[in-house]
């Protein structure tokens, strides 16, 4: 098959691996699309997204509409006469005059075993939802919201304690080879795609921070998924004597009898093992956290400096009850 005349759209660092795979391959990536830039940090200056400035430094010209079901967008992206765009973590809504710009379709990558995880934020809730395994699903691409017909997996287990930090990044090096396998042989995936069992779908909403705040009167092992999933945005936390405390690193313990004589929140014990606090069923065992204008540290670091804040008896204030998703 002769190479491929490639768009892609992609804005964040998920995107750009798999950007940095194409521009190593046989294939010719004719223009990047990313989000408008966007204000960060202390002074809210205008910064470039990963895709961006990867694009950029390849030479690659980057198109930039707020949205694309504008005529003039729409037009624009006709005129490249690709043979297909490839969407990664872009975060636009593809209209169905763009979807069908492209001679063979978009084709997006996506970060869960559709159907299962459709949505903004698959890594966090499979890890939350306590999935065994997740991985990656090449499909093409329709109106739908992640529900076009697959023309690849493979999957990556999930092992006890993996934060979505580290879960983003093994997916990041899962996904652009699958890519590649699937776009040097595109006509045939096409031809053989399956499509997906609406009946196992389900949704991944994306993150608010207000799921930050941990209710104690929940499970232990519950809340040491939601750690991890959350971990590292928007790190879960609790408030103990007005101050709150960040929880970047934690594991549940089976009921004890402490535990089940303290109630939910109270710190049962705090020493070179952890600080483990009494839930609703069974204890957290906080391993790693982070005190206001401070760093996130082992919690025996923590102990040496602030150990009376965490005395056994004191009690993280009541959290606030969440649907779960």
């Amino acid at each position: 098959m002769d190479p491929l005349r490639l768009v892609f759209a992609g804005t964040p660092d998920f995107a750009a691996s798999h950007l940095r795979a194409l521009l190593t391959s046989r294939h010719e990536i004719i223009a990047a699309y990313t989000q408008p830039d966007r204000p960060a940090g202390r002074g809210k200056k205008l910064h470039a997204s990963p895709v961006k400035e990867l694009a950029l430094g390849a030479g690659i010209p980057v198109l930039q509409p707020a949205r694309l079901r504008d005529a003039e967008a729409q037009a624009e992206l006709a005129a490249l006469r690709a043979d297909a765009m490839v969407v990664v973590a872009y975060g636009l809504i593809l209209p169905q005059p763009v979807l069908d710009a492209p001679r063979l379709g978009c084709i997006n990558v996506h970060a869960s075993l559709l159907p299962r995880w459709r949505g903004a934020a698959p890594i966090q809730r499979a890890i939350e939802a306590g999935d065994s395994a997740t991985g990656i699903t090449i499909m093409q691409m329709d109106a739908g919201l992640d529900t076009g017909a697959m023309l690849a997996r493979e999957s990556l287990p999930i092992t006890p304690g993996t934060s979505a930090g580290t879960l983003h990044d093994q997916l990041a090096e899962l996904g652009p080879p699958l890519l590649l396998r699937v776009l040097d042989s595109l006509p045939a995936y096409l031809e053989a795609a399956t499509p997906q069992d609406d009946a196992g779908a389900t949704y991944a909403h994306k993150i608010d921070k207000s799921e930050a705040a941990l209710d104690w009167n929940r499970g232990a092992a519950e809340l040491a998924r939601a750690v991890a999933a959350f971990n590292p945005f928007p790190v879960c936390y609790g408030m103990l004597a007005g101050e709150r405390v960040r929880i970047w690193q934690a594991s549940a313990e089976s009921p004890t009898a402490a535990a089940g004589r303290a109630g939910p929140g109270t710190v049962i014990s705090a020493d070179r093992d952890g600080i483990l606090v009494a839930c609703g069923e069974g204890a957290l065992r906080i391993r790693q956290l982070q005190l206001p204008g401070g760093r996130a540290l082992p919690a025996t670091d923590i102990l040496n400096a602030r150990g009376a804040l965490f005395a056994p008896g004191s009690r993280f204030e009541p959290g606030t009850p969440r649907d779960a998703h």
